[in-house]
């Protein structure tokens, strides 16, 4: 499956000056909700997650998304899997599991989000719900920035990855893209200005 074919063909993988979640700055943005908006392509994507995550053979109660970007990612992926889908959801800068949602002590959570990155929002989410008791056995996404290595992934683990090492991410493809700190960023000194896209942007 050519994952960034799939982006490129739903106008997903944009290319510009974009300031991302994490405060860098990159050249391409992977908007997930063109893709995802066709529900036929967010199952096929879904299913063959599903695939990776079986043949690895881990042990899943519940798929958890942070929101709001993980959302329909997350409930996709636990069609796929038969699995419960919850979602934490930031509160006054903070995640946290509402709407009446319940983790019983020792459930074995999964975190999924529609991109990792370094992983901050899916440790946020991990951490409300090891707060409740449950147990995050792992991570996925539809792509990976590239920061964090994936389960069967040549490549390697950056230092600014925020997932555990010993807990695994799986993912459909590798999105390699360079990124910039603000002040040190090519694109600024060309002259142009940084947009912010996705669920805090626009």
């Amino acid at each position: 499956m050519d994952i960034k074919a799939i982006y490129m063909n739903a106008n997903a993988m944009l290319e510009g000056h974009f300031k991302l979640s994490s405060g860098n700055h990159s050249q391409y943005y992977l908007q997930s909700a063109k893709v995802l908006e066709d529900p036929k392509t967010a199952k096929l994507l879904a299913d063959a997650l599903a695939v990776k995550i079986q043949d690895n053979g881990i042990e899943i109660d519940t798929v958890c998304a942070p929101a709001l970007g993980g959302l329909i990612a997350g409930f996709a992926l636990a069609t796929a899997l038969d699995k419960r889908s919850i979602f934490a959801e930031r509160v006054s800068g903070e995640m946290q599991i509402r709407r009446g949602f319940e983790i019983t002590p020792g459930e074995k959570v999964l975190i999924c989000e529609d991109i990792i990155t370094t992983g901050g929002s899916a440790m946020e989410a991990a951490k409300a719900i090891e707060a409740l008791g449950g147990v995050v056995v792992g991570f996925a996404a539809l792509a990976n920035r590239g920061f964090c290595k994936r389960d069967g992934s040549a490549l390697e683990r950056k230092t600014n990855c925020a997932l555990p090492s010993d807990k695994p991410l799986f993912a459909l493809a590798d999105f390699d893209f360079e990124m910039y700190a603000p002040d040190n960023c090519p694109l600024c000194a060309d002259g142009s200005e940084a947009i912010k896209p996705g669920s805090r942007g626009n």
